[in-house]
């Protein structure tokens, strides 16, 4: 199976502050003036298409990622890294002179994390960049978070899908999309050619304009998403393919050890499971599972599961998935 994936590289770099770094509430807290001891620094590769092409490489896809980097050094490292996972990158833009997207990530002991970041060259993915042609080669496309200077590729997307109505469609919207809303034309035509739609819950409730996660599933399925995945955190997933709603737990006894990327492997795995002619349920728990493994690492990347290590999770029926209604 060929898959495009669709967004931004990001170059990640990870400081534990030991006792410094104390959250009170939803805020992080730094003491004014101080001098702050890092205790780890872990440099790592991420950004959503970066993520996904490198995880769908992993379970056995041909993946590309189309987006675009700068030929800074960690542009080059961003590059490496990619082809090193063995995903095509002819559809990656290098732009001379200009810098990639960067961030410093603070991660807390219960893995949760503050992100300080600039879109860099993530914001120049745009008509003259975006390589329109690579999706006419493809069996699935994964269109992932866009700045919102990157929006207007959406347009070109829209009618490369409805022009390969074979192309398998899943959708992370965020950023500009969420905060347009669904009923905003370009996402209320993307969203009758999706496929597979993933959004956290609060995603989700910002973009539906609804008031539970029951109620955005059947606005979005009655948008014409074929599949909807709307994650909880440690509440599990809530999901829908206009027959059923279903609920898979998370996994129990895992150690949580960094949060990001967590939402991106469920996608990739969730993904995977659709290609390979699964049910939802099944979707359900692969992204459950490769998420569960993730959060166990440092980094978006490092606990990505491969396509031999989540067929034989699948195998041993770690989580069961229950009929909602």
């Amino acid at each position: 199976m060929r898959t495009l994936s669709v967004g931004g590289a990001t170059y990640d770099l990870f400081l534990t502050l030991k006792e410094a770094l104390q959250q009170h509430g939803q805020m992080m807290c730094l003491k004014v003036g101080g001098k702050i001891e890092v205790d780890r620094v872990i440099e790592t590769c991420g950004g959503g298409a970066c993520n996904t092409s490198v995880g769908l490489s992993r379970l056995g896809m041909d993946a590309s990622f189309c987006g675009v980097i700068g030929s800074d050094q960690w542009g080059e490292q961003l590059l490496e890294n990619l082809q090193r996972e063995k995903v095509n990158v002819s559809s990656a833009t290098v732009l001379e002179h200009e810098t990639s997207s960067f961030s410093i990530v603070l991660s807390l002991p219960s893995g949760e994390r503050t992100i300080l970041y600039t879109a860099g060259v993530n914001e120049h993915l745009h008509d003259t960049t975006f390589d329109l042609e690579a999706m006419q080669h493809v069996d699935a496309v994964y269109l992932n978070h866009l700045c919102e200077t990157s929006c207007m590729i959406q347009n070109d997307m829209i009618d490369a899908i409805i022009a390969c109505p074979q192309i398998t469609f899943a959708w992370n919207p965020g950023g500009c999309q969420i905060d347009a809303g669904m009923q905003e034309n370009d996402a209320a035509r993307l969203l009758r050619a999706t496929d597979l739609l993933l959004l956290n819950r609060e995603e989700a409730m910002t973009f539906t304009n609804a008031q539970d996660i029951n109620e955005a599933l059947k606005k979005l399925i009655g948008a014409g998403v074929a599949n909807v995945c709307i994650t909880d955190g440690a509440r599990g997933t809530h999901a829908s393919n206009g027959t059923h709603v279903y609920h898979c737990p998370v996994l129990q006894s895992v150690k949580v050890v960094d949060t990001t990327g967590a939402g991106d492997a469920f996608g990739i795995a969730a993904l995977w499971a659709l290609l390979r002619g699964h049910p939802l349920q099944t979707m359900m728990i692969s992204g459950t599972l490769n998420a569960a493994s993730v959060v166990g690492a440092i980094g978006a990347q490092a606990g990505l599961l491969r396509e031999h290590q989540i067929t034989e999770r699948l195998d041993e029926h770690l989580l069961e998935v229950s009929t909602v209604t």
